[in-house]
């Protein structure tokens, strides 16, 4: 694949190869697989992101699990808007159950903390966060995130699910933003 993709009026570069990312979904379902051997947890992805990674991760799991969606937006451009917008909610029952929320990325963490708060009140069981990519840096939460495909650099980044106003999702490979020209 190309080292430096254009959407609209942005140039990336390759940041993380689809070889990388394979192995730590691959790492990830190891864990997962591991941990929820017991259980038929709930997989609750967050739109639109997280659908390449958990369809990756699905491939990849061998438990039984269901899968629910919920579309949350706090992203224009490149920018956090730092308010975090349900778009389709949830409408799964949860009472007593395990759920393991799939981001496509965490940065603030305010999405996170959105999630948890629109199911404090489920009655769920244990609720646990898996998310391709990691910003420690720009984290300003205390929620813990359970399993992290990659902590990378505060720096923005496409493909694999990751998006620029809704282009480059389906770029194999990650990007990051080429702040050099």
């Amino acid at each position: 694949m190309c080292e430096r993709v254009t959407l609209l009026d942005k140039t990336f570069v390759k940041f993380i190869p689809s070889e990388e990312v394979d192995a730590a979904i691959e790492r990830l379902a190891d864990q997962i697989n591991n941990d929820y051997r017991d259980d038929d947890p709930i997989l609750l992805v967050t739109l639109n992101g997280a659908i390449v990674f958990a369809v990756d991760l699905l491939k990849k799991l061998t438990i039984r699990c269901k899968i629910t969606c919920v579309k949350l937006s706090s992203y224009s451009g490149t920018q956090s808007t730092n308010n975090v917008k349900s778009l389709i909610g949830l409408n799964e029952d949860l009472r007593g159950k395990r759920v393991l929320v799939l981001e496509d990325i965490i940065d603030t963490g305010r999405t996170y903390g959105h999630i948890t708060e629109m199911l404090k009140d489920s009655g769920l069981k244990d609720l646990r966060i898996a998310t391709m990519t990691y910003k420690p840096d720009a984290y300003k939460s205390d929620l813990p995130i359970h399993y992290v495909g990659f902590a990378i650099p505060d720096k923005f980044v496409v493909g694999r699910g990751l998006d620029y106003d809704g282009y480059g999702r389906n770029l194999p490979d990650i990007y990051q933003l080429d702040t050099s020209i």
